[in-house]
This record gives C-alpha cells, sequence and structure tokens, in this order.
C-alpha cells in the first residue's frame, strides 16, 4: 500500500461539480443539497445528464455514455475544483470503464466525494490516477440535506482539513484490541466483493487499514461478502480493520458475532462504528491517507490533512 496524492483543499468561491453516476435523482432533495452548498460560499454546477432517468431502466440516472460524459466533463473543467456526487444507487460499474483516463489524469488532482455506489469510482481513482478521494455524503442525500453532522464534517473537510484529523468511533469495547498504522482504503461492502475480478478490484490490503461499511445487507449476507474478500485474498496482510455504519443490516448483535468470526483471526485491531456510510450524520473519511487506528481509544487518525 502507498499513500496517494492529496488534491488542493477548496476555497470560498470554487465551483463544485455535481454529478449523477448512479441512480436518478429527486429533484427536491437535489435543489435542498446545492443550498447547503451555495451556503457554504461555493459555487455548485449541476452537470448536463444529472436530472436524466434512462429511458428503459429506471434505476438508472440517465445512459451509461452520458453518465461517464458528464464525470468525464466535470474532472476536465479547468474552472472546477471538485466532483461531487448527487447519489448512489448503483450504475458506476457500468460507466467506469467509459472514462478516458489519460484525459482525467492530464486535467491534475481534484477532489472526488462520494459514498456508497461510488466505491467503483474510488478504487479507480486511487488505481488509475494516484489520487485521495473522499468517502463521504451525497449532495442529494436525505442523511446529508437534513443532517448538520454530516454537513459539517464534510465542510470542513474540504475548507479546513486539518481540524478533522482525528475521527471518533462510538464508546463501547474494541472487537479486537490494539493500534496499528496503514494508509486507508476500502467502501461499501458489497461493492468491493462485486469489483472482484474487474480492473477496480480491491487491491490487496498488505499494509492498509480497510475500512468497510454497507447497508441493507443481513448478517449471513455480510458473512459471505466478508468470506468472498477473504478467499480471494484481499485482506492478506491488513494492518487493521475500521467498520462504519450498517443501517437495516439486522440485529448489531448478530452482525458483531460476524465480524469478530471473520475478522478476529486477522489479528489485527478491529475498530468499530466509526461513524461513516449509510447513516444519520455520516462523517466523510480519506481514503488512501496514512492513518493511525487505535481500537483501544476509539480513534481513527490521519497523519497529514486530507487535502493539502
Amino acid at each position: 500500500m502507498r499513500e496517494l496524492v492529496r488534491p488542493p483543499r477548496l476555497a470560498p468561491g470554487a465551483r463544485v461539480a455535481v454529478v449523477a453516476p448512479s441512480g436518478p435523482l429527486e429533484e427536491d432533495r437535489l435543489e435542498a443539497g446545492l443550498d447547503v452548498l451555495r451556503g457554504w460560499d461555493l459555487d455548485p454546477v449541476v452537470q448536463p445528464h444529472a436530472r436524466d432517468r434512462h429511458a428503459e431502466l429506471g434505476h438508472l440516472a440517465g445512459t451509461d455514455a452520458d453518465r461517464a460524459a458528464d464525470l468525464q466533463r466535470a474532472w476536465c473543467d479547468p474552472d472546477v475544483a471538485a466532483v461531487l456526487c448527487a447519489r448512489g444507487g448503483y450504475g458506476a460499474q457500468r460507466m467506469v470503464d467509459l472514462l478516458d483516463w489519460d484525459a482525467l489524469r492530464a486535467a491534475g488532482p481534484k477532489v472526488l466525494v462520494g459514498f456508497s455506489d461510488t466505491t467503483v469510482l474510488h478504487r479507480a481513482f486511487a488505481d488509475r490516477l494516484g489520487l485521495v478521494t473522499l468517502y463521504g455524503p451525497a449532495v442529494a442525500g436525505i442523511d446529508f440535506i437534513k443532517n448538520t453532522r454530516a454537513q459539517e464534517h464534510l465542510r470542513a473537510t474540504l475548507f479546513a482539513p486539518e481540524t478533522v484529523r482525528t475521527i471518533v468511533a462510538a464508546q463501547g469495547p474494541a472487537l479486537v484490541p490494539g493500534r496499528a498504522r496503514g494508509i486507508t482504503l476500502g467502501g461499501c461492502l458489497s461493492l468491493l466483493a462485486a469489483d472482484l475480478g474487474t480492473p477496480q478490484a480491491p487491491p490487496v490490503a498488505r499494509g492498509g487499514l480497510v475500512l468497510l461499511e454497507d447497508v441493507g445487507e443481513l448478517p449471513y449476507r455480510v458473512d459471505r461478502l466478508l468470506t468472498q474478500l477473504l478467499r480471494a485474498g484481499r485482506l492478506e496482510g491488513v494492518a487493521g480493520v475500521g467498520l462504519g455504519s450498517w443501517v437495516k443490516c439486522g440485529p448489531y448483535e448478530e452482525l458483531r458475532a460476524v465480524f469478530a468470526d471473520r475478522l478476529g483471526d486477522l489479528g489485527v485491531p478491529v475498530l468499530e462504528e466509526i461513524g461513516f456510510g449509510h447513516c444519520d450524520g455520516a462523517l466523510t473519511v480519506p481514503l488512501g491517507v496514512a492513518a493511525e487506528l487505535d481500537a483501544d481509544a476509539g480513534t481513527l487518525t490521519l497523519d497529514e490533512p486530507a487535502l493539502r
């Protein structure tokens, strides 16, 4: 694992592009999210196809080509400082291979923010561009537009990242105690498993701090997904594991038993309830940065701010 390039932080007045690489948007939620961004003195520009809905496949925001074109256009626009995903859902896997990576690389480092289905883009931007990205809330997500904690943590990460270098988990006994250092990687568990065998497959996590979360996956399915990563060798040599939110994934005591069974034998610290992912007040966590995970203290501390 290697530390990636940190993009520049944002400044007041910065232009940010809003894209929909996955599912379709609800207009009222989009407008509410845009209002939040304008309140931060940002200049949000919704890309041309972000409000589309695929004619035959209603779970997609427009065609694969149009969604890819929006992301390509936004990233290559020299006036755009950051690209923010409007929501998750499904669809990024279908369009990620349509991107012109040489052109994206030539555009230079910028900020990418998104979570859930955006996991595939986080992996691709790490592998192909060598960039730190932000696993954070979606602009049109209900957990963002109605939650001050999620808004303020993302805002601080974008404008003053040195103020949020330490993320504190919910209090409770460590699943596996100890401290570990490594490079952060991960995202939505089901998306990481779905990417195995593709160009965006999660790397072997040797020396890494793997951050995992998901939504709507029952305990036996979480078991299956973790087992798939283990059987594929993707957790070999991992330095530590950080677990985020598991909303609608069943009774937590059942999930905790799965985590203990599947992750306990790795012999590394496992920190629970970090508070990122599909949850109210979701925190923003950077992927691709050096950090220390302290399961006893309940903290994830970045060596440097997520953005420079």
